[in-house]
Parts: structure tokens; C-alpha cells; sequence
């Protein structure tokens, strides 16, 4: 069991590192026991995305349902043939996850079938199901035997995971509205798109990023550094974004260059070692 295991958790570093560098390099500054998990995390919640995302010749409703139903044979019988769900269901298993977050997560995913606009209550509800209950299975992660120090955690890692997805919102703002129709904002017009309500949904994504900061620093020194700098790429990213006018966001997608990775990496490591925080 052994092999087997191994063999299915490399499937979900190697989709990290594929999928993301930004996200792998921040799980690679994590304390070892910690990492296993967090790669497994990602690996079950991109394979989810693919599915709505970019699977766009094949039935995806079928697909999804077809996933969710797997997943959670994985995680009642322990074990599943599907590397990614395997992988998934030891870290869901062992670090008690709550089946609630999961099932958020995945009708989240369901909604980006079925809706090209939402409402405010919906939005909340699609942001908090593909965003901020992952932000809460990491913590859990970090905190599994703590249930004091996650529930005091909860409210940042949960606007840390709303700040990346409003980011994410803006970064692929071309591709959702111009390719799939998706507008996740509300009240916004993005062929009219202009300076004021631009400005209005950065201010949210500051207040986001200010919240979360406070929790970041109050993370246990063996996660923070991770964690951290996944929150300054992504405020690099935001930054970008900010400073880009209205028109250039349909236009390109901003990202944060290797090397600038690299200088932040190496500013975040500095400013933990100097216990700046």
C-alpha cells in the first residue's frame, strides 16, 4: 500500500507543478508534514476545475456528477483506483475535513455550468464554494489537532481565499467573458467597463488582502512562510492588475514573471528568517 500511495500523491505534486508554479513554490516553504496534504488538496480541486473549465467538447455535467459520486466512494471506502481522488480521500480522512466543505467546493463547480451572471447572494455562495472552503481545508491541514487556533483562523483564511479568487476574477477576465460569457461581478459591464467601477472591486480585494494579513502572521511558524508568500505573489499579481487601465484587462493576462518570483521568494524567506512579521 505503500508504493501505491506514493505513486498516487506524485500525480498530485506533479498536477501542482504543472498547473501552478506560484502555488508549488509556496507548498514547497511549508514544513514537510504539512506538504503531502496540501499538494493532494490542489491536485482534487484543479481536476474539479478542468472539468467545467476546459473539458468544453464533452459532456461536463455528466463528467462532474460522475467525479463527485467517485469522490466520495474514495473517501467512505478509504481508497480509489483514480490517483487524484485516492490522494484526496487520505488527506480528507486523515486530517478530519469537513464533508460540508467538500460538497460546497464541488456545487460551486457545478454552478459555473449553469450560471453566466450572478447575484450578489449567488456570487458570495460561488466564492465561498470555490474559494474560501479551500483556503479552510488547508487550515485544517495546518490545525489538525487544534480545533482552538482553526476556528480562530477561520475568518482570514477565508478572506485569503477570496482575495485570490477576485485576483483570479480580473487575471482571467478575457478569457470568462469573451470565451464563456462568465461575468463574476456584479453590476458590471466589461465592454463598458470603466475606471470607477474598476476601482471599486480592487477596494474589496484590498479589504480582502488586509483581513487575511492578519491572520498570515498569526500562523505557526511552520506554514507562515508558505502561506505567505503565496500572498505576496498574488498581491504582486493584484498590483499589476491595479495599475493596468480598464480597457487592458480584456486585452492580456497579467502574470508574475519567474524572476520577479524569485525576488519575492527571496524577500519573504528574509523577512520570516528576521522574524518580521
Amino acid at each position: 500500500m505503500d508504493n501505491y500511495r506514493k505513486n498516487n500523491l506524485r500525480c498530485s505534486i506533479n498536477t501542482t507543478r504543472i498547473y501552478s508554479t506560484s502555488f508549488s513554490l509556496g507548498v514547497r516553504l511549508l514544513d514537510k508534514q504539512y506538504r503531502d496534504h496540501i499538494y493532494s488538496i490542489y491536485g482534487f480541486v484543479r481536476y474539479a476545475d478542468e472539468i467545467v473549465d476546459t473539458f468544453l467538447e464533452h459532456d461536463r455535467a455528466t463528467l462532474l456528477e460522475e467525479f463527485r459520486a467517485d469522490a466520495w466512494k474514495a473517501i467512505e471506502r478509504g481508497i480509489s483506483l483514480n490517483p487524484i481522488l485516492d490522494s484526496f480521500q487520505h488527506t480528507v480522512n486523515e486530517c478530519r475535513i469537513d464533508h460540508a466543505l467538500i460538497e460546497a467546493f464541488l456545487n460551486s463547480m457545478e454552478m459555473d455550468l449553469h450560471y453566466h451572471r450572478y447575484s450578489k447572494e449567488e456570487l458570495e455562495k460561488y466564492i465561498y464554494g470555490s474559494a474560501e472552503v479551500v483556503g479552510l481545508m488547508c487550515l485544517r491541514v495546518f490545525y489538525v489537532n487544534d480545533d482552538k487556533a482553526y476556528e480562530e483562523l477561520k475568518y482570514p483564511a477565508q478572506k485569503l481565499g477570496e482575495a485570490f479568487q477576485k485576483v483570479n476574477f480580473l487575471r482571467d477576465a478575457q478569457d470568462d467573458y469573451e470565451n464563456k460569457g462568465r461575468v463574476y461581478f456584479k453590476n458590471i459591464d466589461f465592454s463598458n467597463f470603466t475606471p470607477e467601477a474598476k476601482q471599486r472591486i480592487e477596494a474589496e480585494i484590498q479589504s480582502d488582502f488586509d483581513e487575511a494579513f492578519k491572520g498570515i502572521v498569526r500562523l505557526k511558524p511552520q506554514v507562515r512562510l508558505g502561506v505567505y508568500l503565496a500572498y505576496r505573489y498574488y498581491l504582486n499579481l493584484f498590483l499589476k492588475i491595479k495599475f493596468a487601465k480598464p480597457e487592458a484587462i480584456l486585452k492580456q493576462r497579467y502574470r508574475v514573471s519567474n524572476p520577479q518570483k524569485g525576488v519575492l521568494m527571496f524577500k519573504a524567506s528574509l523577512r520570516n528568517a528576521m522574524g518580521l512579521f
